[in-house]
């Protein structure tokens, strides 16, 4: 169950490292893209269809805001790669539909063990910049904080891009 788990900042070059190392993997790759379709919101909809291009045709892709476990338990198999791009979206879809992250984080904790693919799940680091202005943002940092601490913590590998470097903070760089 390899699982590397890439951070950085927004437009850091972390998605397209992950890319670049699942490629690098296996020939069987799941892209589990968790960006919600945001209806009326034509930047966003571009950048989604942007992404899908540039992946290219040789991953399978599952689009799935919320319930990325089950996604894993389905696709991370032997000989496979799952890519997660990305874990801070899903923590806020989830907040927004009112689920228990702490919960819903534990529960992807439980299974990554269990699953005999290899998993790259990428996700800001957000507590780099300033203190968010009010109380919920403070609280979606807090929770990004800990997920990543408690990722990091069971997974293989961690890496953290910079300007497009990835830099080993544990595990050997693929």
């Amino acid at each position: 169950m390899p699982v590397t788990l890439i951070l950085g900042g927004a437009r850091s070059g972390k998605s397209r490292r992950a890319e670049v190392m699942a490629r690098s993997l296996a020939e069987s790759r799941v892209y589990l893209a968790t960006a919600p379709l945001i209806e009326g919101d034509d930047e966003w909809m571009a950048r989604i269809e942007r992404h899908r291009r540039e992946r290219g045709a040789d991953w399978q892709v599952i689009e799935e805001e919320l319930d990325i476990a089950s996604v894993l338990q389905r696709h991370a198999h032997e000989g496979s790669v799952v890519l997660v791009d990305c874990l801070t979206l899903w923590l806020s879809n989830l907040s927004f539909a009112g689920k228990d992250v702490e919960l819903e984080v534990e529960h992807l904790c439980d299974i990554l063990p269990t699953l005999s693919g290899q998993v790259i799940l990428v996700a800001n680091e957000v507590g780099l910049g300033l203190v968010p202005e009010n109380p919920e943002g403070r609280a979606f940092r807090d929770a990004q904080g800990r997920m990543n601490q408690r990722l990091a913590a069971i997974v293989d590998a961690v890496e953290f891009v910079v300007a497009g470097l990835p830099i080993c903070m544990k595990g050997e760089k693929r």
